[in-house]
């Protein structure tokens, strides 16, 4: 994958973490707000850990 395709990646996946936090703003069911909550902070977590193994801070163990 190129830099360029991971850093479009990264972007979309940040998005889709600030629109799924959005969404658990809006929404008045607490379990549904629990899901976007969580997956937000999930792909928020994935997303800086996928940019620090890019920028060479954590090198994946093998």
């Amino acid at each position: 994958m190129s830099s360029e395709e991971t850093r479009a990646r990264l972007q979309q996946m940040r998005e889709e973490a600030r629109e799924c936090a959005e969404a658990a703003e809006r929404t008045s069911d607490p379990k549904e707000r629990e899901q976007l909550q969580e997956k937000a902070r999930r792909l928020q977590s994935q997303s800086e850990q996928e940019s620090a193994m890019r920028s060479g801070d954590i090198y994946p163990s093998e």
